[in-house]
């Protein structure tokens, strides 16, 4: 079987429990952008049983398709009109014990920031887009974030918009997760700047460093909330950037940049997908100490 590369992130959910989402991903609207339709086909809703996912495929398709077609009379080839022919397709599978979705990169067709778009599309356009936000952020990879961190002489900005986590958090930016609920906040951006030669001062490294080589590592002081931010983004919860220099040209390095992923069958079965998403969110949970 052919293989293909799924993402994995969470879907950040605003005014949206897990019923609503869930119902709308199985019963989902045709939405329209440009020449195309898109919606979420091929539904296996397990919500209900021992192990609750729900799979869909996002489609997108042309209400008025052609494709070429044989004309066995003239051996020839003809243009012929094809109603909702299917241009791409991308496998999904949504978990809702940990918020997290794993979908299908389809090259030329349904790229990553594509997916996030149209689900968030599809999604909200389930509730006429009335007070409802639906956004799926990109888990980051640690190792592979603070080895791009780790070329910089110096930062000279940390920026993020962060959400409030449901169901699980992290540890090490628990104090701001407690600053959210405690202000009842929807989303919370912070930015730091600096313009000093030596730039602004920061531990995201060794932070992330650390919790990957023991996942019971305790820091000494609780982590500024620059750090703090970038490590809420990296897991799934908010988007995050860090600007600085790697000696004379200027480099920006978002949380997206370095999503995690893994391969598996581009046609999976539902079941063998979700388990195989399971163990890949199980995996980060451990590596980072998240919590419930």
């Amino acid at each position: 079987m052919r293989r293909g590369r799924y993402y994995l992130g969470r879907v950040v959910k605003i005014n949206l429990d897990q019923v609503s989402l869930m119902n709308a991903i199985a019963n989902a609207p045709i939405i329209t952008i440009g020449k195309f339709d898109w919606t979420i086909t091929d539904i296996t809703d397990n919500r209900h049983d021992e192990f609750p996912y729900v799979f869909g495929k996002l489609s997108k398709y042309a209400k008025d398709g052609h494709a070429k077609v044989i004309d066995e009379i003239s051996r020839s080839q003809i243009d012929a009109d094809v109603p909702n022919l299917l241009e791409a397709s991308s496998s999904f599978v949504y978990l809702p014990e940990c918020s997290g979705i794993a979908f299908l990169h389809v090259w030329n067709g349904i790229q990553e920031d594509v997916f996030t778009r149209r689900f968030k599309s599809v999604i909200e356009a389930a509730f006429d887009g009335f007070m409802v936000a639906c956004d799926v952020e990109p888990i980051s990879d640690y190792r592979a974030f603070t080895s791009r961190l780790k070329k910089l002489s110096h930062f000279t900005e940390f920026s993020a918009t962060v959400y409030p986590p449901n169901p699980l958090f992290g540890r090490l930016w628990g104090s701001l997760n407690e600053y959210i609920d405690s202000r009842n906040a929807s989303e919370v951006s912070v930015k730091e700047l600096t313009s000093k030669p030596k730039g602004l001062k920061s531990k995201i490294i060794e932070l992330m460093d650390k919790i990957m080589d023991s996942p019971d590592y305790e820091p000494d002081e609780v982590p500024a909330i620059g750090d703090a931010a970038i490590l809420m983004a990296a897991d799934g919860y908010g988007r995050g950037k860090v600007v600085g220099f790697d000696g004379v040209d200027e480099v920006v390095i978002k949380t997206s940049d370095t999503q995690k992923s893994f391969l598996h069958e581009k046609e999976p079965a539902p079941n063998e997908l979700a388990l195989k998403a399971k163990s890949q969110f199980d995996k980060v949970s451990r590596e980072r100490d998240m919590k419930h």
